[in-house]
């Protein structure tokens, strides 16, 4: 079965926009989370957390601090709040290490339900195998281990084949590493396996990646794109070599709080907490023997929305799903990316189906620059490559998407960023050819499908061929056969107009 109809067999012709919302009472932060989209691959719309700190006196008492259920409430009842006027539509309520454990978490609940919240007490499995959906939502081949850390727990979740299996948490949370490392690394090292050994972990799982969940973990991952000057900073799908510990940890040693807090993006408290992370990360890769790590972007909370899918939708491609509706909402006229994709596979027949699968990503956004500046559609189009919040889809991948798109809004013979190697000249080369061939469809057609079905293109014997049904014969023009020859040529074939 071709790439193109595997794939638009998983999309409806129609996405219904479904407006939910998460709010997480974690140990370190609240926050809320809205989203907007088709279910299966939802956008932000709306992110905020307030550092309420619930977990920090569990250590001295084992009670939420007064001022700290106090931050924490007043920010749930802004949050219900603004859910109401957002017109949220489903909404989870979620707490977890801090509330769980806490001796007066029962409180917390009640006065948050004071302000029309039903919170969802979460027990440790069920956190973990929150998480684990969460990896699965973006990352849908995950084989491993799904390694969410939080201020109060860590869980661990096997996750393959769709679907999450063994699960557990532990009491690793950033809040609680620095009295455990008191002893010195090869202490806590041997305290962490007798935890993960007690439960039965790895269990079979040795050598298996690690999938890193949290935002202590991203912080984490950000000290390494800094330290590496890694060309497309991007966190999700970053994938870390077991290699990459020595350097993280010597870094976190050698590094001040000042240092570490001045990297673009790295918050005050995730700064704080990158020497402890750092240490149990070198710790867990040594007990389980891990080959590498892989950052999701996408942890618990797209992980509950993931779980309520019913089995059709979570078979859809989240990338998939995502540029059709982006190409949806920002086209000039009715879309037809899935139409331009089949109108030009004939030109790159045995290609890897990963490739024709960002092929097809990079048709369905085929239009979504139009209203730029012409002087800068091709910047756009890079940008959204290479910056959009994709799931399911790596680091090449995002560099193959943007070269299409680049080239498709007009770039193919200008420079493309620099990308530090992380794709093949060869894979590059063809990502242009993509974007000369989604270009020269769109002006065949004026942005609109019906030329499609009475036009085809075909490469063969070293020459390109347009051909033109009856009728049609007008949509050729000069600015049509110069796109053709512009693609003939990337294709370092000869440039043919039939008209039938």
């Amino acid at each position: 079965m071709k790439i193109e109809k595997l794939h638009l067999g998983l999309l409806r012709t129609k996405q219904a926009v479904h407006r939910s919302a998460v709010i997480d009472i974690g140990s370190n932060s609240v926050r809320i989370v809205v989203y907007e989209g088709p279910a299966r691959a939802p956008a932000v719309i709306f992110n905020e957390k307030v550092a309420a700190g619930l977990g920090r006196g569990l250590a001295i008492n084992g009670r939420i601090a007064d001022e700290d259920a106090t931050r924490g409430l007043t920010a749930l009842r802004r949050y219900a709040l603004l859910a109401k006027h957002m017109e949220v539509k489903d909404l989870q309520c979620v707490a977890t290490a801090a509330v769980r454990d806490a001796e007066n978490g029962p409180e917390f609940i009640a006065a948050a339900a004071e302000a029309g919240l039903e919170i969802r007490l979460l027990s440790g499995e069920e956190e973990a195998e929150a998480a684990g959906y969460g990896v699965l939502a973006a990352i849908p081949e995950a084989r491993g281990i799904a390694v969410d850390l939080g201020g109060g727990s860590l869980e661990l979740a096997e996750v393959a084949d769709g679907q999450v299996g063994r699960r557990a948490s532990f009491p690793l949370g950033v809040l609680r590493l620095p009295a455990l490392r008191e002893s010195g690394q090869q202490s806590f090292e041997r305290a962490v396996r007798k935890m993960l050994r007690d439960a039965g972990w790895p269990g079979g799982l040795a050598g298996y990646p690690l999938y890193l969940v949290g935002g202590s973990w991203r912080a984490l991952s950000r000290l390494d794109l800094e330290l590496t000057h890694d060309p497309l900073a991007v966190l999700d799908q970053h994938t870390l070599p077991r290699t990459a510990l020595r350097r993280l940890v010597r870094a976190t040693k050698r590094l001040s709080f000042e240092e570490l807090r001045a990297i673009p993006g790295m918050a005050s408290n995730r700064a704080a907490a990158l020497p402890d992370a750092a240490a149990l990360l070198a710790a867990l890769a040594n007990i389980i023997d891990i080959p590498e790590m892989t950052v999701s972007s996408s942890g618990l909370r797209e992980g509950l929305l993931y779980q309520v899918l019913d089995a059709e939708t979570r078979a859809q491609d989240p990338l998939i799903v995502a540029a059709e509706f982006e190409g949806r909402r920002l086209a000039r006229f009715a879309p037809h990316g899935r139409a331009i994709t089949e109108w030009i596979a004939p030109l790159f027949a045995g290609e890897a189906p990963a490739d024709s699968r960002v092929r097809l990503a990079a048709s369905l956004l085929s239009d979504v620059a139009w209203s730029a500046n012409p002087d800068f559609r091709a910047e756009r189009g890079t940008e959204i490559g290479l910056h959009g919040n994709w799931r399911g889809i790596d680091i090449p991948g995002r560099i193959l998407l943007a070269r299409a798109l680049h080239a498709g809004f007009g770039g193919a013979d200008s420079d493309f960023p620099a990308m530090g190697g992380l794709v093949g000249p060869d894979r590059l080369a063809r990502a242009r050819q993509w974007g000369l061939a989604i270009r020269l469809a769109q002006r065949l057609t004026g942005g609109v499908e019906a030329p499609l079905k009475a036009s085809g293109i075909a490469l063969a014997g070293g020459r390109l061929r347009l051909s033109l049904d009856h009728g049609w014969h007008h949509l050729a023009g000069e600015s049509v056969e110069r796109r053709l020859r512009s693609l003939a040529q990337a294709l370092d074939a000869k440039p043919e107009l039939l008209l039938l």
